[in-house]
C-alpha cells in the first residue's frame, strides 16, 4: 500500500468515526426523547427504537452491497453518508413517535456506512493490508461507542436530545464532502493471499462459515450489553458511573491492544486459534456471571476485552482472504447483515432469558454460544484434516 493509499484509508476511517459517533451516541437518550420531545409514556417503544435501525440495516445491506459492486464503491459510500445525514435531519424535526420511527428506519435503510467503507477499502488493499484496515475500521467504531455517549450527554444537558439530531446531520454531510474530494483509488493487486492456515495443513474458512461465526460472536457479545450496568450495580460499592466505566473496558482495550496484537495474530491465523479465542471469551463471560467482587469483575472485563480483540483480528484475516475487489460490496453487505441479525437475535433472546432466569442469564447464554462455536470450529477442522489425509 502506497503512502497516498494509507492517507486515504485514514480519511475513510475518520469519516466512519464521524458517522458512527452520531449513530451510536444517540440510543442512550431514546428514553428522554420519548418522554420530553415526543410526549409519550409508552416506555416499551425505547426498545423498539433501539432495534429498528439494526433490523433495517440487516435487510438492506446485501442489496446495497450488490449496488456497490455494480455502480461503484465510492458512490455507494457517498450514498451511505448522505443517507445518514437525511435520516438524522428527519429525526431532529420529528414531532411524533411515528415520524421518529420512520427516521430510524431510514437510518437503517439508507445508512450502512461500515459495510460501504470496508468495500471501498477493498479497492485499495488486499490480503494482510486489508485485514489491518478492517481492524482499524473496527477500532473507529469502538472509539465512537466509548466517546459519543459521554460527549453527547454533555450537550444534552443544555439542548433537547432530539434537537441534537439536527446538528449531528452535519457530521455525515461533512464526511461525504471529504470523501467526494478524495481521488479515485488505484485498484488493489489481486494477490492470492491466504492466512497461514494453508501452511499448517488447515483450510481457510468458507463465506458461509465466516457469516455464521460472526453471527455467533456478535450474538455472544451483544447479549450482555443492555443488562451489564444494572448487573454490575448489584455488586457491592459499584455506582452507576463506575458500572458505565466498566461497560466500556473491553472497547477501550480494543483501542489499546489491537495495534499491538495484529502483527502477532496475523502470522498465526487458524481455525484452531479462533476456537481458543472463542473459548477465552466464553470463560470471561462465565466469570462475569459468577463473580461476587468488583476486582473480579474488572479482571473478567479485561479478559473479555483481550478475547474480543483477538477474535476480531483473526476474523478480519479470514475475511480479507475471502474478499475479491469485484465482489467486495456483496461480501461486506452480507457480513454486515449477519452481524446485525446477530445483534437483533441477541437482544430478543437475552430479554427472554433475563425474565425467566435473572440478570446472570445473558452472560451464561453468551458463554454457551461461544463454546458451541469453538466446538464446531474444532470438529469441522479435524474432519477436514482427516479427509485431506486419507
Amino acid at each position: 500500500m502506497t503512502v497516498a493509499q494509507r492517507h486515504m484509508v485514514m480519511a475513510v476511517m475518520g469519516c466512519h468515526f464521524i458517522a458512527a459517533f452520531a449513530a451510536l451516541g444517540m440510543p442512550p437518550f431514546f428514553a428522554l426523547i420519548l418522554s420530553e420531545s415526543l410526549h409519550s409514556s409508552d416506555t416499551y417503544l425505547v426498545g423498539w427504537f433501539y432495534v429498528v435501525p439494526t433490523i433495517f440495516t440487516a435487510l438492506s445491506s446485501p442489496w446495497w452491497g450488490a449496488f456497490a459492486d455494480r455502480i461503484g464503491k465510492k458512490i455507494s459510500l457517498l450514498r451511505a453518508q448522505l443517507g445518514l445525514s437525511a435520516s438524522f435531519l428527519l429525526a431532529g424535526y420529528s414531532d411524533s413517535t411515528e415520524l421518529f420511527f420512520l427516521a430510524l428506519a431510514l437510518q437503517g435503510i439508507l445508512g450502512g456506512t461500515f459495510a460501504a467503507s470496508n468495500a471501498y477499502l477493498a479497492t485499495m488493499a488486499s490480503g494482510p493490508a486489508l485485514a489491518r484496515s478492517l481492524t482499524l475500521m473496527q477500532g473507529s467504531a469502538r472509539a465512537a461507542l466509548v466517546v459519543a455517549p459521554a460527549v453527547l450527554g454533555w450537550f444534552a444537558a443544555s439542548v433537547q436530545p432530539i434537537a441534537l439530531y439536527r446538528y449531528l446531520a452535519l457530521l455525515p454531510l461533512a464526511a461525504a464532502l471529504l470523501l467526494w474530494a478524495l481521488p479515485e483509488p488505484a485498484p488493489a493487486p489481486h494477490d492470492e493471499y491466504r492466512p497461514q492456515t494453508r501452511a499448517a495443513g488447515l483450510p481457510t474458512l468458507s463465506a458461509n462459515n465466516i457469516y455464521l461465526l460472526q453471527f455467533a460472536f456478535v450474538f455472544a457479545t451483544v447479549a450482555t450489553f443492555p443488562y451489564f450496568v444494572p448487573y454490575a450495580q448489584g455488586l457491592e460499592s459499584v455506582s452507576v458511573e463506575l458500572a458505565g466505566l466498566l461497560f466500556g473496558v473491553p472497547n477501550l482495550l480494543y483501542l489499546v491492544a489491537a495495534g499491538l496484537l495484529t502483527g502477532y495474530l496475523n502470522r498465526r491465523v487458524s481455525p484452531a486459534g479462533l476456537a481458543w479465542l472463542f473459548l477465552l471469551m466464553a470463560l470471561a463471560l462465565f466469570g462475569q456471571a459468577q463473580t461476587q467482587s468488583l476486582i473480579g469483575l474488572i479482571l473478567w472485563r479485561v479478559m473479555m476485552g483481550l478475547a474480543m480483540t483477538g477474535s476480531f483480528i483473526v476474523l478480519h484475516a479470514f475475511i480479507a482472504a475471502l474478499v475479491h475487489e469485484s465482489q467486495a460490496g456483496r461480501t461486506f453487505g452480507w457480513l454486515e447483515s449477519g452481524s446485525k441479525w446477530g445483534a437483533v437475535a441477541a437482544g430478543l433472546v437475552a430479554g427472554a432469558v433475563v425474565d425467566g432466569f435473572g440478570p446472570r442469564a445473558p452472560f451464561l447464554l453468551g458463554a454457551g454460544v461461544m463454546v458451541a462455536a469453538a466446538s464446531w470450529l474444532t470438529i469441522s477442522s479435524l474432519c477436514r484434516w482427516r479427509t485431506e489425509n486419507i
